[in-house]
């Protein structure tokens, strides 16, 4: 079954439904707020259906048309841009909450081992295209993630990369290099393992994709894993219990910690 896009914020909807209500009140067609603002039809039309979050600009022009008195500007403090993926916020409240933490990762540096650089890189090229304020609100969320590394009190990490993660050229030879001499950087934390998994070691279960576990203070665990447009939380014993003897396996066949970071410098030496 195809995985469904996640429906947008209610908050959207209620904004864009506010402002037909007061455009269809003070007599102003779509077309002329549209021209006003500087927005095609089309563009006003998502924003009042709540497709696309009303914008800071349209809400001004709208309020001044429409005589509203200030009551459609309001709502712009609602309208902040999710720091997270509606899928992901979930994942995210129990990696917050998690006291150790295990990742899996086949083909991107794992979020919390990203520099702002290669962050952003991946993040522009998210599709559909999201806006300016969007891509720097998930930045900025995905580096707040990264503080949990140094936290105390400590929580303990071991991530394992697939090699081709490291050699994915996601952005630019110099924000790949920066990346890897950061990977060298953060494996030195005292709560950090970081391994990595040569291509030509990985069993065919390198290959199905990420997976993260979780366990919080209270010793639940959970499993997450990612595909294409979706995203699993599971906390079933069964399956998290599966997914860690998966990693487990995916672990012993990586290189060791001391092996691992020679391979990255290498790897950095080249690009």
């Amino acid at each position: 079954m195809a995985a469904t896009e996640p429906e947008p914020p209610q908050s959207w909807k209620y904004c864009g439904e506010q402002i037909k209500l007061w455009r269809t009140r003070a007599g102003v067609s779509r077309e002329e707020l549209g021209k006003e603002a500087g927005y095609a039809y089309e563009t006003v039309s998502s924003m009042e259906v709540g497709r696309r979050r009303p914008s800071k600009r349209l809400l001004t022009v709208a309020d001044q048309m429409c005589r509203a008195g200030g009551f459609l500007v309001a709502a712009d403090k609602f309208l902040t841009p999710e720091k997270f993926p509606l899928r992901s916020m979930e994942f995210m409240h129990n990696e917050a909450e998690a006291v150790v933490l295990h990742s899996y990762e086949a083909l991107l540096i794992p979020g919390l081992l990203q520099t702002e650089a290669y962050t952003r890189s991946l993040i522009h090229e998210y599709f559909p295209p999201l806006d300016d304020e969007t891509i720097d609100e998930r930045v900025r969320a995905r580096l707040h993630r990264q503080e949990k590394l140094t936290a105390t009190p400590p929580t303990l990490f071991s991530f394992v990369v697939y090699e081709p993660a490291l050699r994915s050229h996601v952005a630019d030879r110099d924000i790949l290099r920066e990346q890897l001499h950061h990977l060298l950087r953060v494996r030195q934390l005292r709560n950090v393992s970081l391994q990595v998994l040569p291509a030509d070691r990985g069993s065919t279960q390198a290959l199905y994709g990420p997976v993260v576990l979780l366990e919080n203070k209270h010793h639940e665990k959970f499993a997450y894993v990612e595909a294409q447009g979706s995203s699993f939380l599971h906390s079933d014993a069964g399956k998290v219990s599966a997914l860690t003897e998966t990693y487990g396996m995916i672990r012993m066949q990586a290189l060791d910690v001391e092996e691992s970071a020679r391979f990255i410098s290498e790897l950095a030496e080249e690009l």
